[in-house]
C-alpha cells in the first residue's frame, strides 16, 4: 500500500473555486483502479491550504492516475489556483 499526502497552499480567493474542483473529481478519483480512498484535509491555522490524502494499491496504481485523463483534467485546473507549487510526499506503513 501507497500512501501519498499533497500540500497545497491556495490564492485565498481561488479556494472556492477549488473546492468545487475537488467536490466534482472527488468520486472519479476514488473509483479508479488501485485507489482505495481519497481525503481532503484543511490545514488547521492556515485555512487557504489543504492536502489530499489518498490510499494507493501500489506506486504503480498512483503512476497510472498521475498519467491518465482523469488526474489532466483535475490537476490542471487545480495548479493554476496555487500560491506556491504543491508538495508531494509518499509514505508506505512503517513496520516496528
Amino acid at each position: 500500500m501507497l500512501i501519498r499526502v499533497v500540500r497545497m497552499t491556495f490564492v485565498p480567493e481561488q479556494v472556492p473555486a477549488f473546492l468545487e474542483i475537488f467536490k466534482a473529481s472527488r468520486d472519479k478519483i476514488s473509483a479508479f483502479p488501485g485507489c482505495r480512498s481519497v481525503e481532503l484535509l484543511q490545514d488547521y491555522h492556515l485555512p487557504h491550504v489543504y492536502s489530499t490524502y489518498s490510499h494507493w494499491d501500489s506506486d504503480e496504481a498512483l503512476n497510472n492516475y498521475r498519467t491518465s485523463a482523469l488526474f489532466g483534467s483535475v490537476w490542471k485546473p487545480t495548479k493554476a489556483l496555487f500560491a506556491e507549487p504543491a508538495q508531494a510526499f509518499s509514505f508506505k506503513p512503517a513496520e516496528v
